[in-house]
């Protein structure tokens, strides 16, 4: 088998590939709708009208005292551990009930009903929306994280572009080496079939 029908070979089996990186690389220079799919999404917080007298907190590098709409909340952190306070008492603040979740995460979307719509479900700590949006409360660290349908489109354009098509980090690993080595395969037979037809 002369250079030619390998380079075609190579060629042919690299061109669904190649057009996923096209087409996906045209998306991530462009970006449309990243900014909503994206964005970050934040607990609204008040100023703080109450004192509290806070006793030391041994074993934690940092605390930090914040008001909600659910009320005042205190925030350790350090060495890789968090804890999400009561300021009165010290005790830990259990996962709140779906009432207050829904008034926690209503204060937060409210300012963007376009994207978020009404919420619609509660289960633990996930929130889904009318418009598709799911929400998650990290309560430990009293933060939201957002991911719409926008969100997973470019997640797994993303999977796409980088060849993470089984889902599996060892195969995904295997097909983005096969790719870099069929890639430079194309690249290295096409510049010996110019070599080879030029000294002809």
């Amino acid at each position: 088998m002369n250079l030619r029908k390998i380079h075609k070979i190579v060629g042919v089996v690299l061109a669904i590939p190649l057009l996923g990186w096209a087409l996906t690389g045209i998306v991530f220079l462009t970006k449309p709708g990243y900014a909503g799919a994206y964005e970050q999404l934040a607990i609204t917080t008040y100023p703080l009208v109450q004192t509290f007298s806070l006793k030391p907190l041994v074993n934690w590098h940092e605390a930090r005292l914040v008001r909600t709409v659910l009320g005042y909340h205190l925030l350790l952190a350090g060495n890789g551990r968090t804890a999400h306070l009561d300021p009165q008492s010290f005790e830990t603040r259990p996962l709140p009930a779906e009432a207050d979740i829904k008034r926690l995460v209503y204060d937060a979307i409210g300012a963007n009903s376009k994207r978020y719509g009404e919420i619609v479900a509660v289960a633990g700590s996930k929130v889904t929306t009318s418009t598709g949006v799911e929400i998650t409360l990290d309560w430990p660290n009293l933060s939201l994280a957002q991911a719409g349908r926008d969100t997973r489109l470019i997640d797994g354009l993303y999977k796409i572009h980088y060849l993470q098509w089984s889902g599996r980090s060892f195969p995904d690993a295997l097909l983005g080496v096969a790719g870099i080595v069929l890639l430079l395969s194309l690249t290295g037979l096409g510049l010996a079939v110019f070599i080879s037809s030029r000294r002809k």
